[in-house]
């Protein structure tokens, strides 16, 4: 079993309009509602390559119910620390100009005595995992070392899979990291420099892996993803597919990755079926995951490039 924990939950509500101006009123052409959060988009992920996912995390009284619908049509087992509030939603306008306008909401606060809540939890089902994955925001309010104390609370013989940036992401580095799968803006800002060349790429993984990293896989978008575990990097060129959306790619990208981790694959392998899950996952326009027969199909038309060792 893999447990994912999802710190930020949120609501996407997406909505095409003819056009977007300011001060006037608007006719929705078509509306999309996803429950997700990054780490809730990997349990789903999971679920889909008939991994059996364990999904916890923080959610709230007002609307969170919904969320626990979702997983259980997906096949994930679930349990959360329920606070009050609502879970924050988060707009998504698309004219006919293909115009895309956010607007994002604000997660309620989550007090220290449900912080604490949290990681008895995880301390209590991750001994059971084969794997622990945490990802994306936190909560309102909440310290970027939170990371490095769910961490603590998995035993030295579980794997770790982190998908953040920043302090965040430091944190977790400290307490050691089987895998971590920053995208490169993600690694640029982290990192606070502009990484442009394969080399420079490389170069950065291999800071991320002398901070407590045993691996780095970094997603390029469409371009595909490197690999690298310091001695070895391989490189894949995802294949050219109808892109309707790119929202849960990356999530999909974990969710193959820890897979192939926890299945003893070779860092090559986990590469190949990363890109090959979030390939998959920009042609689904209606969800936040991929669909495994489209998955298996690019799977096959995948090749790996050695780029280091």
């Amino acid at each position: 079993m893999i447990l994912t924990v999802c710190l930020s939950p949120c609501i996407d509500v997406n909505l095409e309009v003819e056009s977007l101006n300011v001060g006037k009123s608007h006719r929705i052409l078509s509306k999309r509602v996803f429950f997700t959060g990054k780490a809730i988009n990997v349990a789903i992920g999971l679920a889909r390559l008939k991994v059996d996912s364990f999904a916890t995390g923080f959610m709230y009284e007002e609307n969170g119910h919904q969320f626990e619908q979702e997983l259980h049509r997906e096949g994930v087992t679930y349990k959360f620390v329920w606070n009050k509030g609502r879970v924050r939603e988060n707009y998504k306008f698309i004219d006919h100009k293909s115009m895309l306008t956010e607007i994002d909401d604000i997660s309620p606060e989550v007090s220290e005595h449900k912080q604490a809540e949290l990681i008895k939890l995880i301390s209590q089902i991750a001994p059971s995992c084969e794997a622990v994955v945490i990802s994306g925001g936190l909560a309102k309010g909440m310290s970027a070392d939170y990371y490095g104390k769910v961490l603590s609370a998995v035993p030295a013989n579980v794997k770790k899979v982190v998908d953040s940036e920043g302090e965040r992401l430091f944190s977790a580095l400290r307490c050691g990291v089987d895998l971590v799968k920053p995208n490169l803006e993600e690694l640029e800002r982290t990192l606070e420099r502009p990484i442009k060349t394969q080399s420079e790429m490389l170069a950065a993984c291999d800071e991320l892996i002398k901070r407590g990293a045993k691996c780095v896989l970094l997603s390029l978008g469409k371009a595909g993803a490197i690999i690298s575990d310091g001695k070895s990097g391989y490189y894949c060129k995802s294949v050219n597919v109808a892109m309707n959306s790119t929202l849960g790619a990356g999530d999909s990208m974990v969710a193959a990755a820890v897979s192939a981790l926890t299945n003893g694959a070779p860092i090559d392998e986990i590469l190949r079926q990363g890109v090959a899950a979030g390939t998959a996952a920009v042609t689904s326009p209606d969800s936040i995951s991929f669909n495994k027969d489209k998955y298996e199909e690019i799977l096959t038309t995948l090749h790996i490039s050695k780029i280091l060792g």
